[in-house]
């Protein structure tokens, strides 16, 4: 029985198939209940008892190595196969989706394109800044309250070094470094230290515009902002100021443009005022000139201020902060631009 074993392992050996149903074939005849294998295990009773272990052992290695053929011979089939495929160069090839612009850099875009048309040019500067840049140098004394409108991101081992609060900080060095007059925006990333919400983040970014020149006065910046409003919103946008307080701009005001989804008449969105805030402004307080060694007797400035985030929610409607910090593809594959 050992040498019919030797000769059925050697014809296992020499078996070569070319398609699946050869494999299948060779399956049957070895591993089938009326098989090969099926009729030695039936052969296997009568063997005598010294030479069990022996035969039984033999059995086993054939079983074990006609699996192992049959894998084999399926993996060379399934490769040869795969091999025989042809490519047809003359058919076009697949196309490519085209990637889309994340929506605060479309809008990021869109308002520098605004501005760069009225002649401002980009400054900017660092994110980790420090207290003189980001507070002193714009009115903001060491107890002032004012300091408490905006929770910051301190360093722990120097107070004096923290995460810009707003971009003002790059008109500061602006206004250290160039010669006047100064007409800037200086868009980038602020950090605040505020709970995560749907209208609230800690991290967003801003844009803030600084004009300094002789007999700057507050129609020059209306008019500025009325300019951006109506190619930003479309020409029908109207403008509206409100009176405000901010440290570095004496007047400040803010302003609210007319609701885009009720045309002024008043829905959810617009808390039925007919308005949205969209930006806080005034022009430069003359601390802030003399601060940064500007005569404030011979120039006068505006400042305006805008978050990017908020812009692109009253463009877009998006009615939750977060949607921008998610990275998710659905959300950001509706945006393109040629920006």
């Amino acid at each position: 029985m050992l040498q019919n074993i030797d000769t059925i392992l050697e014809e296992a050996r020499q078996f070569k198939a070319e398609t699946k149903e050869e494999v299948e074939q060779f399956r049957i005849k070895y591993l089938g209940k009326k098989g090969v294998l099926s009729g030695l295990f039936r052969d296997f009773k009568g063997v005598s008892s010294e030479q069990k272990r022996e035969v039984g052992l033999k059995i086993n290695q054939l079983k074990q190595y006609v699996a192992d053929r049959i894998e084999t011979l399926l993996a060379d089939i399934t490769e040869e196969s795969g091999n025989e495929k042809t490519v047809d160069l003359t058919l076009p090839g697949p196309s490519l989706l085209s990637g889309a612009r994340h929506p605060v850099s479309i809008v990021r875009n869109e308002i520098i394109s605004i501005f760069g048309r009225l002649g401002y040019t980009i400054s900017e500067g660092p994110e980790i800044e420090d207290d003189w840049h980001v507070f002193s140098s714009l009115n903001f004394p060491p107890e002032h309250p004012a300091r408490d409108m905006q929770d910051t991101f301190f360093i722990e081992k120097d107070p004096d070094i923290l995460l810009r609060t707003h971009t003002s900080s790059v008109q500061v060095r602006v206004m250290e470094k160039e010669s006047l007059p100064i007409r800037t925006i200086s868009p980038g990333r602020v950090f605040r230290n505020e709970a995560i919400s749907a209208r609230a983040h800690c991290i967003f970014h801003q844009v803030e515009g600084l004009y300094i020149d002789e007999n700057v006065s507050f129609a020059d910046l209306k008019q500025t902002l009325l300019y951006f409003a109506r190619e930003m919103f479309g020409k029908k946008v109207d403008i509206r100021l409100r009176p405000s307080y901010f440290p570095f701009t004496e007047p400040s005001a803010e302003m609210d443009i007319s609701c885009q989804i009720c045309g002024g008449m008043g829905c959810n969105v617009c808390k039925h005022t007919g308005w949205l805030e969209i930006l806080g402004c005034g022009m430069v307080d003359p601390n802030v000139l003399e601060f940064n060694h500007i005569d404030s007797n011979k120039y006068t400035g505006f400042a305006f201020g805008m978050g990017i985030e908020r812009v692109a929610m009253l463009k877009y409607q998006v009615r939750d902060l977060r949607l921008y910090f998610e990275n998710d593809i659905r959300f950001l594959e509706q945006f393109q631009a040629a920006y």
